[in-house]
């Protein structure tokens, strides 16, 4: 009886689905069953939408939207769950922004060399005591406004010219600590770039954000993230799809190409 339910119950399940399919090259379903934990684990292949610029479109035919956690608003968040998507909440946890609400929470000695991008800095990832209250209240104000996981930038500083001494052990340490704060929330949490170490990382996330692999030709140091049944959210800026979208589709990737300052325009494989 209870396998007869079950079937059942995936009926309608399996015609919300069909209802709800992507018409911009089929992108799958965002993986609705939850992580063992509870949370949100989106699968390989899920389409997504990233916007970080820019009036945010909230029409963009996509599973799942990576979007501002500090500009976006909770209407904003609530109007695309009314329409089934899942929203993963941008933040950078390893620099410091200079435009951001809580900049002055953020003491002068944490603060070090300019990462590339005006008005940011990186942080000392080894003063975790300092940096753990003040990234929890920026995850807090994500699950506030409804935000089923947390996308953290900057995760790499080890591998960076930062202006401290960071050690691998250091960014470990550090982005193991981002991890906890999201999944103490009940929130699902992405690797941002920091490829090299993902064999140790792949069990701390939930899913990968990645800018640029097929470019730097680094694809394949995603790959335990899709055998971990975890998605692979990729971009490219530089490339056309015609040079990346065979391969990455090959991998499970979600791929996207995408402009540097991440508007809403974007071309799906």
């Amino acid at each position: 009886m209870r396998r007869l339910g079950a079937a059942l119950l995936l009926v309608p399940l399996l015609l919300l689905a069909a209802c709800t399919a992507e018409p911009d090259g089929g992108e799958p379903d965002p993986g609705l069953a939850p992580a063992p934990e509870g949370r949100w684990q989106p699968r390989p292949g899920t389409g997504w939408q990233w916007q970080l610029t820019g009036k945010l479109d909230t029409s963009v035919e996509a599973s799942v939207y990576d979007v501002d956690g500090f500009t976006t608003t909770a209407e904003q968040v609530e109007t695309l769950k009314r329409a089934g998507r899942r929203t993963i909440c941008y933040l950078s946890t390893g620099a410091w922004e200079d435009f951001r609400p809580d900049a002055a929470a953020f003491p002068a000695e944490l603060l070090g060399k300019g990462n590339g991008w005006e008005g940011e800095r990186w942080l000392d990832v080894r003063r975790r005591a300092e940096l753990e209250p003040l990234m929890a209240k920026r995850i807090d104000m994500c699950r506030d406004k409804g935000f089923d996981a947390v996308e953290p930038d900057n995760m790499d500083g080890y591998a960076n010219d930062t202006g401290f001494p960071l050690t691998a052990e250091d960014q470990l340490l550090y982005n193991r600590l981002v991890a906890r704060l999201a999944h103490d929330r009940g929130l699902a949490v992405g690797l941002k770039n920091d490829l090299d170490q993902i064999p140790q990382l792949v069990g701390d996330f939930d899913f990968a954000v990645n800018e640029q692999c097929v470019q730097y030709e680094e694809c394949q140091e995603l790959v335990p993230f899709v055998k971990a049944g975890k998605a692979v959210f990729h971009v490219e800026y530089e490339l056309p799809t015609s040079r990346f979208c065979d391969l990455t589709r090959k991998l499970k990737f979600s791929s996207l190409q995408k402009e540097y300052e991440l508007g809403a325009w974007r071309r799906t494989c």
